[in-house]
């Protein structure tokens, strides 16, 4: 079988599991998105969303979060992991928001990840489930789970991302990841899971 043709079959699959698939992390807008995306790192979706009701509450644009003390928004935000840190780049990448982007979330990758606490990662997202741009947001999950398949010999996400991107088409990509993402959690956690675990079965027959 070869790479395309396995590429095939895990698309049918997922979108015979996941003909719909919500967006992971509770945001309204392009900005809360953003923000949760950057909490999201090392901590898990479910958390982000238990913290962010209440950042938001008080800080649900630029000029909000930029009127806070990084303290406060430490606070606000101490329940997840490197809150120190991620707390000074949502103050810093609020100030940069309203002063050089007028408190607009910006669409072009470049400027995205100009902004503190924004990885190639995040802007992926951003681009994709914020504005509708075709991308490939790689995560642990896409990473561990494209190479078990051997679609791809990626040392690192960046390679990943590239070998997705050249056996999907980019009309899929968008929701492919995502669909990705709820098998890794649902069906194939890092602990492994061989019961539930079916695609590596269909994938390769002759090991199963």
């Amino acid at each position: 079988m070869t790479k395309k043709q396995r590429a095939q079959i895990v698309q049918e699959e997922l979108e015979k599991l996941y003909p719909e698939v919500p967006i992971p992390l509770d945001h309204k807008d392009a900005y809360t998105l953003m923000v949760a995306v950057a909490l999201s790192a090392q901590t898990t979706d479910k958390k982000v969303n238990q913290i962010t009701p209440k950042l938001f509450a008080v800080a649900d644009t630029p000029e909000k979060m930029a009127k806070l003390s990084v303290e406060e928004i430490k606070e606000l935000i101490k329940e997840i992991g490197l809150a120190n840190s991620k707390a000074k780049n949502l103050k810093k990448m609020a100030e940069v928001l309203v002063e050089k982007f007028n408190s607009v979330v910006p669409q072009t990758y470049e400027e995205l990840e100009s902004l503190a606490g924004v990885g190639h990662k995040t802007a992926s997202v951003v681009m994709s489930q914020g504005f509708g741009f075709p991308a490939f947001p790689v995560d642990t999950h896409i990473h561990r789970l494209m190479t078990q398949w051997k679609l791809t010999s990626g040392k690192n996400v960046v390679e990943t991302e590239r070998d997705a991107k050249n056996l999907w088409n980019e009309n899929v990509w968008n929701k492919l990841h995502l669909q990705i993402i709820f098998y890794g959690r649902e069906y194939s956690p890092a602990r492994g899971n061989k019961e539930k675990d079916f695609i590596p079965k269909l994938l390769f027959p002759e090991k199963t």
